[in-house]
Parts: structure tokens; sequence; C-alpha cells
């Protein structure tokens, strides 16, 4: 960028930013899909129910920068806010949750840079989700850029609170009534006993149907043969 470019305001420095980031989710959510696709392929069944990508308006990134106390610039908004770019993947149970998590750990094309695990911890709110900061790298004419992405990481019933949260919020301009916030509290440990109740289900029915085909096996194993009249 030109020092033309770096004396503009703060604002016209945001919107000037490369699409980058744009690029970088395009390129994380490529890498999503061929895991979606080979999970799918090889146990039958694929962890990722959906995938929702996002960018932070130049207005939000200006914000979250004097919240945090640093210099609105460049530099700042590159190195030091992980969150410009976006990604929240859905699934159906917890447990899928922690094993796309041990996959993100062991794939080299990748570097997770924070996790903040809000599932083992919930917000005093009740909010649930596993938060993860990696560097997406992008391979340009010149060089390698490694963009900053937050992946998002919930069930479905944890996607339902915060977005029925967040429309509550949005309708009292966040003023909510305490009795609100406390009814919203319940409902997240509520959820938390809807997930942990579906995971019980689900592992009841995977033991049922292996013990079915064992029982089945066993019975093919087992099976007389048929007398034939010579």
């Amino acid at each position: 960028m030109s020092n033309s470019d770096m004396m503009s305001t703060p604002n016209e420095q945001v919107k000037q930013l490369p699409t980058l980031y744009q690029l970088a989710l395009e390129e994380l959510e490529t890498k999503f899909k061929v895991i979606r696709s080979e999970w799918k392929h090889r146990n039958g069944y694929s962890p990722i129910e959906h995938i929702k990508t996002r960018l932070k308006e130049p207005k939000s990134i200006i914000s979250k920068c004097e919240r945090k106390g640093l210099p609105v610039n460049l530099d700042s908004i590159v190195n030091k806010i992980y969150d410009i770019a976006g990604m929240r993947i859905v699934c159906a149970f917890v447990k899928d949750i922690y094993s796309i998590l041990e996959h993100l750990k062991s794939r080299e094309d990748l570097r997770i840079v924070e996790i903040k695990d809000y599932i083992d911890k919930p917000k005093p709110n009740g909010y649930q989700s596993l938060h993860v900061i990696v560097q997406v790298p992008l391979v340009l004419f010149e060089d390698i850029r490694w963009i900053y992405v937050e992946i998002q990481m919930r069930t479905l019933a944890m996607d339902f609170w915060a977005s029925m949260e967040h429309i509550i919020f949005y309708k009292y301009e966040e003023q909510v009534p305490p009795h609100v916030v406390n009814e919203l509290t319940d409902a997240a440990k509520a959820v938390d006993m809807l997930d942990r109740k579906m995971l019980e289900l689900r592992k009841e029915i995977l033991n049922y149907n292996h013990q079915d085909w064992m029982d089945r096996d066993f019975f093919t194993m087992n099976m007389e043969p048929a007398a034939t009249n010579e």
C-alpha cells in the first residue's frame, strides 16, 4: 500500500483492505466441503449440518479497535483483530464438534492460533460454542499470506438459542429486563440437557445397530446348510 493510502482516514484505510479475507473464507469453506464429503463417504454421514460465513463491516472493525484500545490502523486491524472473517459450523452433536477440532489440529494447511471452549465452560448467560482462531494460507504471486479467520462451532440446539438471544437483545435494544435474562439462562441449560440427551440416544442407536449386525452375522455363520437330495 502506498504512502498516500496510509495517510487516508481510518474509514478509507479499512475500505481499501484487499479482498484477502473473503478469499480466505472461500479457501476455508472449500476445505470443509472436502471434509464433509470425505466424512460422509467414509462413515456414512457428515458431522456438519451447515456452514455460514460473514465479513465484519468497516464500522464494526473500527469500533472493535477502539474498544480494545488499539490504534485504528492497518497494522492493528490485520494483526490484532482476529474475527474480521468469520465462519459458523453447525453440527448435530457435541461429539462431532470435538471430532472436527481434532481433525483441524492435525492439518498442515492450517494454523490454530487460539481455542476458546464455551461448551465446556459456558458464558454466564448460558452461551455455548467452540471458538477457534485459525490462520488460512493464501498463495499469491509474490508470497503466502496467512489470514486470520474465526470459526464458531455449535450444535443445532446451541445455534437456535444463540439466534433467539440475538433477536431478543436486538428487540430490546440491549436493555433486556432481568427476568428475561434469567429465562434465557434457563433456556440455555435446557439446550445443554437436550444435547446430552440426543447424544445418549445416538449412542443407544449405534449400539443397537451394531448388536443387530452381530446377531445377524452370528446367525449366518451358524446356519446349517440345507439338506439336498442326491
